[in-house]
């Protein structure tokens, strides 16, 4: 019997020299990279699980970061210092021999803290409760996470799994985000590509491996049932990038009965008029286009209730989609982002159901900040005449992308009588 670190070291021979150690590729970095919305001129990064830091190496180039490039496995570190010699960026690159379950860094050290494909080496849960800390003021937590694609995947692909990692769907990846303390900025799903990235090197690697070297063999029964899987389930998993921000210090939830009068006493006082909260009223009563999950209060510190954010189900050319209206903040709490929170944690909670598409019409200064675009940009337009760059769509997953999104003209509930 092969001894395991005959095995390890085959693993690793396999593994060193390829330009990534797991799916991913520069277009997805990129696109992470733009979720997270404005940083510093230059960045403080934590690339966790680095490998020979591909990441790490676009984030110095292009966004002049300042990264700081974890790693347990040493002749990674001396993949990337070589790397980053190369293109003269090794002032901005520090390698670090460390195990990112025991991050020596102090609280509010980083403006980013990163991990493409390595976050299965604690879990996602443990990375979202430990990492945190390491977030400065408007920090985001950058992670891939592998996850059921599929809504009942096959005994092969589980039988698979069971012995791995165990995988989660996005909306249940998304709630614990949420139930973790995080506003999710956005979701990535990650396209075949990253896989061939990774994938393609490794298979050429594997058929010109010698099996008969200590523990190649193993090695290299375990690399080609990896890939085979893949290639035979591949449309059951796949991964996933997070954009995550710690949530603001308004609480947030659901509405209960109990807030309905206080829902009702919000929208009137934000407003000249009762219109708006008239509108919620109208809209409990539509069974079609009331979604009571999706109906959020933020909190005052006495337990009232200050903010109040509301989606409910439109139609665009017949496919489903959410309007955010009304969104109201009692005049004594305005200015203070009690607002922003509760409009951040129902379209969290649109995330989680698995929601594709939000639409509102408001103030183009203000909405933007949650991601909101112009809507005919998208294909989409109101039944009515509006300023155009007052109608914004928002891709909930995103990917920002107009071909995942239907196009058309919006269909309202009733109520809102348009």
């Amino acid at each position: 019997m092969t001894d395991n670190a005959s095995i390890s070291h085959a693993f690793f021979a396999l593994h060193h020299g390829l330009p990534r150690q797991g799916p991913g590729s520069d277009a997805t970095t990129r696109r992470l990279l733009s979720l997270a919305g404005a940083l510093p001129e230059r960045p403080r990064v934590l690339d966790l699980g680095c490998g020979p830091g591909r990441a790490s190496l676009l984030l110095a180039a292009e966004a002049g970061a300042e990264v700081t490039a974890v790693d347990l496995h040493e002749p990674f570190l001396d993949e990337l210092h070589a790397s980053a010699e190369a293109r003269g960026l090794t002032d901005s690159i520090t390698t670090v021999k460390a195990d990112m379950a025991e991050l020596p860094y102090p609280d509010g050290s980083f403006d980013l803290v990163w991990a493409e494909s390595s976050v299965y080496g604690i879990g996602f849960d443990t990375a979202l409760r430990d990492w945190r800390r390491l977030l400065a003021p408007g920090g985001a937590l950058v992670l891939t996470e592998c996850e059921w694609t599929a809504a009942e995947p096959s005994a092969a692909a589980r039988a698979f799994w069971e012995r791995h990692y165990a995988l989660r769907t996005t909306e249940a990846n998304t709630r614990a985000a949420t139930n973790a303390g995080y506003s999710v900025l956005g979701v990535h799903p990650q396209p075949e590509s990253d896989w061939d990235e990774y994938y393609g090197p490794l298979a050429a690697r594997a058929d010109a491996a010698d099996p008969g070297a200590p523990g190649m063999a193993e090695a290299l029964a375990a690399t080609r049932e990896e890939i085979a899987m893949r290639r035979e389930h591949g449309s059951e998993y796949g991964y996933t990038g997070y954009v995550l921000r710690p949530a603001d210090s308004w609480p947030t939830r659901p509405e209960t009965a109990a807030d309905v009068a206080a829902v009702h006493a919000v929208n009137a006082a934000a407003f000249e008029t009762e219109a708006e909260a008239d509108l919620v009223d109208a809209l409990r009563t539509d069974p079609e286009a009331w979604l009571p999950e999706l109906s959020y209060v933020a909190e005052a510190p006495d337990g009232s209730v200050a903010a109040y954010a509301l989606l409910t189900r439109c139609r665009v050319d017949g496919a489903p989609a959410l309007a955010l209206a009304p969104v109201a903040t009692r005049p004594e709490h305005q200015g203070t982002g009690a607002g922003s929170a509760v409009v951040r944690a129902v379209l969290d909670a649109a995330r989680a159901r698995g929601e594709r598409l939000v639409l509102v019409l408001g103030h183009p200064s203000y909405y933007p900040r949650f991601g909101f675009r112009p809507a005919s940009g998208y294909g989409i337009r109101p039944g009515f005449e509006v300023p155009d760059e007052a109608m914004m769509a928002l891709a909930l997953d995103g990917s920002g992308d107009a071909g995942r999104l239907p196009r058309g003209t919006i269909r309202y509930p009733a109520a809102f009588g348009v």
